[in-house]
């Protein structure tokens, strides 16, 4: 992994996520959470004016689904592409504070092959998280979405945080974590917040859900 592309990647992914795909469906649905979406993520498609509309990031382009037709555009700055969307940029006042600055005109540095592997972690992440919840459904799990402000995906049951993040400040690769709402002793709990485990670390979604899964054991027990 070329780390410096997928970094600047990343962020300028993070951006998009917190400053126009969030607000847009924040300002419809008084709600901020993202998915997983084909290719990478996107809103859970809600309606207005009477049509389906979704706005979706896939690899480096913006796609715009209005009624039963999609438009597929070169991400290229926050400006433009708020112009094609009909989109006002800016993350929601008093909703979340966001990580990454607001520069509608700066070019976004999205790498396709980073953004490729950033759709195919949150995948992944996906895919293990909703076999978590389907194992444990009788602990009533929060549905999974991507939060704009720390750009990762993740659910939550029995008091206990479960996800992916592409990387951020703390770690730059992608990672898994498992965070009980309350500190937990043990060799399992590497982090002061609860347990990590990297991409390198993880083969497949079935390896994903035996870490998630252990957590839980683990924070439960």
């Amino acid at each position: 992994m070329d780390l410096h592309a997928h970094t600047r990647t990343r962020l300028a992914l993070h951006s998009v996520a917190e400053h126009l795909l969030s607000p847009d469906l924040h300002r419809h649905t008084a709600r901020i959470g993202l998915r997983a979406t084909p290719g990478g993520f996107g809103q859970p498609e809600y309606w207005a004016d009477d049509r389906r509309r979704r706005l979706r990031v896939d690899g480096g382009r913006l796609v715009l689904l209005e009624g039963d037709h999609e438009t597929w555009h070169q991400l290229t700055t926050l400006a433009e592409a708020a112009t094609v969307a009909g989109v006002e940029l800016g993350a929601p006042r008093g909703v979340f504070t966001p990580e990454t600055e607001l520069s509608p005109d700066a070019r976004l540095a999205v790498d396709p092959a980073a953004a490729q592997r950033i759709a195919e972690w949150f995948r992944l992440t996906s895919d293990a998280l909703e076999e978590l919840r389907r194992e444990n459904a009788g602990l009533e799990p929060a549905i999974v979405q991507l939060w704009p402000e720390h750009f990762d995906l993740a659910t939550n049951m029995a008091e206990v945080n479960f996800g992916g993040s592409p990387g951020d400040g703390h770690i730059a690769a992608p990672y898994l974590y498992v965070g009980p709402w309350s500190p937990r002793e043990g060799d399992f709990w590497n982090e002061s917040f609860g347990a990590t485990r990297l991409h390198s670390e993880i083969d497949g979604p079935a390896d994903a859900l035996r870490f998630f899964t252990e957590g839980l054991r683990r924070a439960t027990g």
